[in-house]
């Protein structure tokens, strides 16, 4: 069985941080919530400084959402992997998430709103 899917405007401003800088900020994002999942906060990719990121081969699909494409995020000390997903051509159900990016939060990369 498919999880809910939601996905609202995430109210305020969010912002993304890793390597000591600022890789984007956005009144425009949008809070995707599956099923019983923490909230995953995906920004437009106009609001996204793409000279930090750079396309990995890494590929996924999801059944509900498609094939997701992957990043890795660019710092002055280290390359983060695989952090930065996005859905190129996503389901109908989901179309909203399209052009935008999503962040894995952990200790080297900070999605907050501010």
């Amino acid at each position: 069985m498919a999880p809910k899917i939601t996905i609202t405007r995430a109210p305020g401003t969010w912002v993304v941080r890793a390597g000591g800088a600022v890789l984007g900020e956005s009144k425009n994002a949008l809070e995707l919530v599956e099923g019983d999942m923490p909230p995953v906060i995906y920004f437009p990719r106009e609001d996204i400084a793409m000279a930090f990121l750079d396309e990995s081969d890494h590929a996924t699909t999801c059944p509900w959402k498609g094939a997701a494409r992957y990043f890795s995020i660019v710092t002055k000390s280290t390359t983060l992997e695989n952090t930065v997903w996005s859905y190129e051509n996503p389901q109908e159900d989901v179309a909203r998430i399209k052009d935008h990016l999503a962040f894995y939060a952990s200790e080297k990369v900070a999605v907050e709103q501010v």
